[in-house]
């Protein structure tokens, strides 16, 4: 495998042992994608656990009357639905291809079996759980306590070429805004 899968594993679970890192990396295979398939479906299980390592994937629920984009990956980022990952539930989330990617992914009966190869698994494993609980309560904090123009500006900040890739309704329901009120705050922005 490569160096930069090795570098999202060490990223996401804190590994620092080089022999840990290869044994993980191991399990992942390279899987590609074409622009507009599916990764995951909402209602089926998430068997999977995916590092971008190029393109653009959207994790996102279909309501009766909206979709909510959840998030948009990019290089570097993973993606499944954690929840149906870990505890075999249906998902929730349906995940796809915004362009053609290319993701590391391992299944997860190869990422069950990690514990077997690396005895310190399973206290890393619980870092990246929390980790990613971390970052989910990030998210409903700015949500709860930040202005639209707040989240629009902190976002702007950490994802400029997003504004570029997709389209601007995703990157509004992510951050919790109707298309007009981010069409509004956008163009303040830009002034």
């Amino acid at each position: 495998m490569t160096n930069e899968l090795e570098e999202y594993i060490k990223s996401y679970f804190g590994i620092v042992e080089l022999d840990e890192l290869k044994r993980i990396s191991s399990f992942f295979e390279l899987q590609s994608i074409k622009k507009g398939e599916f990764y995951l479906k909402e209602g089926s299980q998430s068997n999977e656990l995916s590092f971008v390592q190029s393109g653009l994937m959207r994790i996102y629920a279909d309501l009766e009357d909206k979709e909510v984009t959840q998030w948009i990956s990019s290089k570097g980022y993973f993606i499944t639905d954690l929840s149906s990952f870990v505890f075999g539930s249906p998902s929730r989330w349906s995940i796809h291809a915004l362009e053609d990617s290319e993701v590391y992914t391992i299944s997860k009966e190869n990422y069950n079996r990690i514990g077997e190869v690396v005895p310190t698994w399973h206290q890393l494993e619980k870092l990246f759980i929390v980790r990613c609980f971390s970052v989910m309560e990030d998210r409903i904090f700015s949500h709860l306590s930040m202005t639209a123009d707040e989240r629009y500006s902190m976002f702007f900040e950490s994802n400029k070429e997003l504004f570029n890739q997709v389209p601007l309704k995703y990157i509004a329901s992510m951050l919790g805004m109707t298309p007009e009120t981010f069409s509004r705050v956008r163009k303040r922005h830009l002034i």
